[in-house]
């Protein structure tokens, strides 16, 4: 299956119509998707910028990530949801956009990251493996903010 095939298939589903037609639920559904990555951005980039030694120093790593993991997640989990539901309005579009395809692979190195932070970085309690984790990270959702604005511009 194509990513042609898969964005026609999405474009004549009823939550395509629903997203094209209103003349609120998109700008409804986007305004909750970035209020959520707002969520997701403050309290990683809180935690990369502890990581780096630029904020929160006083704090103990384990406890900073357990306090806000939960907001991270929480905040990921909505703005994934809000993202796939824009997708709907024009996934040819999406699909066919350069900053778009930029941003997934961005959330997917993003994804790693964490996923190694967690499992290997942090139980070893690694202080430079985490600060250059905390840089990869803070870069990236930097990265990931700024191509959402991008793809704003482009479609």
């Amino acid at each position: 299956m194509t990513l042609d095939t898969i964005a026609n298939s999405l474009a004549t589903t009823w939550l395509a119509e629903e997203m094209t037609d209103s003349t609120w639920l998109f700008g409804a559904v986007e305004s909750v998707h970035v209020i959520a990555l707002t969520l997701v951005f403050g309290s990683i980039a809180l935690v990369d910028l502890h990581l780096l030694g630029l904020a929160e120093r006083g704090r103990d790593t384990g406890a900073l990530i357990r306090r806000l993991l939960p907001l991270t997640w929480a905040g990921f989990a909505l703005a994934a949801a809000t993202g796939c539901t824009l997708v709907f309005a024009n996934p040819q579009g999406y699909f066919a956009n350069f900053a778009f395809r930029a941003k997934i692979v961005a959330l997917a190195l993003a994804g790693i990251n964490v996923v190694v932070f967690h499992f290997f970085v942090q139980p070893r309690g690694h202080a430079l493996a985490a600060r250059v984790s905390g840089g990869v990270s803070l870069a990236l959702w930097l990265t990931i903010v700024s191509l959402g604005r991008w793809i704003g511009f482009t479609i």
